[in-house]
């Protein structure tokens, strides 16, 4: 190592986050109760500071820190900033369902690390950075997972714990057999190791992938996933879908275009039947959900499916980075979208309860309806741009079969998606509300928002609309007859007639118009139905 390659400014933006962690704790133990959401406050200024390192540092050159185990190239200030993004949005979700729990401080303490330890995954390529960022992007998660200490919450941390220790033995086993093999950790070495045992080389490999693989939520590594979104809190369930998958795969991503593109074994063919295992069975299993969060968790795999296609081709196609860090991005944002829309309806836990949502929450129907249409890839959300960009970085590196099985399969999702959202569309009581999130709300409308990639927008000045089209225009410039427009099929009663008179209304229907009571307009934002019986038990914290 180098004096300058261990500068520490080169990881300022986990610093921050670290140190706001560790400030956070402290803080927690003095302050009173009904002023922990000071912790938040800090947390989320703590985003702010690391996302502005990220941009600030940016322009530099690519380069490393301490001796290569850390990347500063524009993977990691890409993934620096869609992490520090999310964290803030699940900093805003947790606002509302965590005020004034006797625990607030340390819930935000726990999302920090949990952030810092994705960071330091995203950004690691030395294999044992990689098992040290993994338990520290693990052991919080299991805390936040079993959180509320409720019956749900308790299986979920159980099992996110026990399939979680798993997979970290087996990519510790894994850097152990690596570095047994080639003497060193570091991907640049293990890609140059050209005599170490092929065998060893070969299992050690598979145990670091198998262990980023039950992080990401990938196939064979997914079973944890269902049970801990539905048993744990909402805006935890967020965080578990987005914040370690992101790291998880963007590790991945570095290790398929470092050490495995000049192997000789077929590791980007594993990794595309991965992908495509990973897409049609959560497809396949997302079909037959009827609790909105277990069918949000198995379109976490699904999406996982397609975020490994760029990563399967790493090292092959230039395409594969851009379309990678564009849909990390995208689904990042898309998806904790739509667990903002559950959270700001907490007790709408079955696609059955959503029925009437367009009639008394527009707003939370419409940002449903651009998240979950965002998710499956409809045009023009920034969802679809990332699979269209993954497609093609399929294409160029002749994987173009798993390009087509992720084309039907982003049909078969339509399905379940639109199943969701027809009780939503469907006129009919308002949904069960409890104690609706405001703030949920507003970042449910914001994520929805942003999803509609401003790339999609047409550029420049639009040209002049002409009645009659093209066709009209031409044949005025040659001087040739124009018909005339049709009359319109509807008008108002005072509008004029085709030759000039106004038209008067009848009397007697000015009469009966004059007489009919104004209709009452329905109340938008609450339920006024009288309850009925006790109020049932709050879910989430």
């Amino acid at each position: 190592m180098t004096a300058t390659d261990e500068n520490p400014l080169g990881l300022l933006p986990e610093l921050l986050l670290a140190g706001a962690a560790v400030a956070g704790l402290l803080l927690g133990s003095w302050l009173p109760r009904r002023r922990q959401y000071t912790v938040a406050v800090l947390s989320a200024l703590a985003c702010l500071a690391a996302a502005t390192a990220a941009v600030v540092a940016a322009p530099g050159p690519a380069a490393t820190a301490f001796g290569g185990a850390y990347a500063l190239d524009p993977l990691t200030t890409t993934v620096r900033l869609v992490l520090c993004g999310a964290t803030l949005l699940v900093t805003a979700l947790s606002l509302g369902p965590l005020r004034g729990h006797p625990r607030e401080s340390e819930y935000h303490v726990l999302v920090l690390l949990t952030a810092t330890g994705s960071l330091l995954l995203a950004g690691a390529q030395d294999v044992l950075l990689i098992a040290a960022a993994y338990l520290l992007a693990s052991i919080p998660g299991y805390a936040l997972a079993g959180f509320a200490k409720d019956g749900p919450g308790t299986e979920a941390a159980l099992k996110f714990y026990v399939l979680g220790a798993l997979g970290g033995v087996v990519l510790l086993t894994g850097t152990t057999l690596l570095y047994a093999a080639t003497g060193t950790t570091a991907h640049p070495e293990i890609a140059r190791a050209q005599a170490a045992p092929a065998a060893l080389l070969t299992a050690g490999t598979l145990g670091v992938l198998g262990g980023l693989l039950v992080k990401a939520g990938a196939v064979p590594g997914h079973f944890w996933l269902p049970d801990t979104v539905r048993g744990s809190a909402p805006p935890v369930a967020a965080l578990l879908t987005t914040l370690p998958k992101a790291g998880a795969l963007t590790a991945l991503f570095r290790l398929g275009a470092v050490p495995l593109a000049g192997s000789a074994v077929p590791w980007p063919a594993l990794l595309a039947t991965l992908a495509a295992a990973s897409m049609t069975l959560g497809n396949l299993a997302a079909l037959l959900q009827r609790d909105v969060r277990r069918l949000l968790a198995y379109s976490a795999i699904s999406q996982v499916g397609y975020l490994l296609m760029p990563v399967a081709v790493a090292g092959r196609t230039a395409l594969a980075q851009p379309a990678f860090l564009y849909y990390v991005a995208a689904y990042a944002l898309t998806n904790l979208g739509a667990f903002a829309v559950v959270c700001a309806l907490p007790r709408a836990t079955t696609t059955d309860t959503w029925r009437g949502l367009v009639r008394h929450r527009p707003l939370l129907a419409g940002s449903l309806a651009v998240c979950l249409l965002g998710l499956v890839g409809t045009p023009p959300t920034a969802v679809f741009l990332g699979k269209l960009e993954a497609f093609a970085a399929a294409f160029d590196a002749g994987y173009g079969w798993l390009a087509v099985l992720a084309a039907a399969n982003t049909l078969v999702s339509l399905f379940y998606y639109l199943r969701w959202l027809a009780p939503a569309f469907t006129p009919g009581p308002a949904p069960p509300t409890g104690n609706a999130d405001r703030l949920a709300r507003g970042t449910a409308h914001t994520a929805a928002a942003a999803s509609w990639p401003s790339a999609s927008r047409r550029a420049g000045p639009r040209p002049a609309h002409r009645p009659g089209g093209a066709l009209t225009a031409r044949r005025r410039q040659a001087g040739k007859p124009v018909a005339a427009r049709a009359t319109p099929l509807l008008r108002s009663p005072l509008s004029p007639t085709p030759r000039g008179r106004p038209r008067l209304p009848c009397p007697r229907t000015e009469q009966v118009l004059m007489n009919r009571p104004a209709p009452s307009a329905p109340h938008r934002d609450a339920d006024t139905r009288p309850p009925t019986g006790p109020p049932p038990v709050e879910p989430g914290f």
